[in-house]
């Protein structure tokens, strides 16, 4: 049990890392081209449409360091001074 808790840890502590050092990753969709790629004719490889799942940037943002930024919104949010009205 202990090294089944020990291993879920580093394997968490390892992809919070890894969403640190790189945020974005190859979109699933496209495979980070940014369109789908069909052949023409003559067999050779064109752009077709852009991809509607990354809009043709063909990253996405990780899961990791999305749930990262909304709690330190939720943060940021909560403990923001509240400036004093006038009246």
């Amino acid at each position: 049990m202990a090294l089944a808790s020990l291993l879920a840890l580093l394997t968490l502590s390892g992809y919070a890392l890894l969403c640190m050092a790189s945020p974005f990753a190859n979109c699933r969709k496209c495979r980070g081209i940014g369109h789908k790629v069909v052949l023409d004719r003559k067999n050779r490889p064109k752009r077709d449409k852009i991809c509607r799942r990354c809009k043709g940037r063909g990253k996405r943002l990780r899961v990791g360091r999305r749930l990262h930024n909304h709690s330190r919104a939720i943060h940021r949010d909560g403990t923001r001074a509240q400036r004093p009205t006038s009246s």
